[in-house]
C-alpha cells in the first residue's frame, strides 16, 4: 500500500483538456501528460483542439520553419 497519493499538478477552478477522454475537465483530474491547460473558461478548453490546430497550420506555413530549395532557410541568425 502507498503512503502517498500521487496528486496530479493544477488548481481547482482551473479548466483543462484531456486528451485521452476528449473532455473538458475542472481541475486537475487526469495526469499533466494526458492534458492541455490550463484555460481560464470550461469555453476555452472546449476549443483547445481547434486552437492546437490553428497553431500547429500556422508553424507548417511558417516560412523560416521551412527550408525547401534553401540550405540555409530557417537558420535564422546562425552562422552556416
Amino acid at each position: 500500500m502507498a503512503l502517498f497519493k500521487r496528486r496530479t499538478a493544477g488548481k481547482p477552478g482551473e479548466w483543462f483538456y484531456c486528451l485521452e477522454h476528449r473532455t473538458v475537465e475542472e481541475g486537475p483530474q487526469c495526469p499533466a501528460q494526458n492534458r492541455f491547460g490550463p484555460y481560464g473558461s470550461r469555453e476555452e478548453a472546449q476549443h483547445a483542439m481547434d486552437r492546437a490546430a490553428e497553431r500547429n497550420l500556422e508553424w507548417e506555413n511558417d516560412p523560416k520553419w521551412h527550408d525547401k530549395g534553401d540550405k540555409d532557410a530557417g537558420r535564422g541568425d546562425q552562422d552556416a
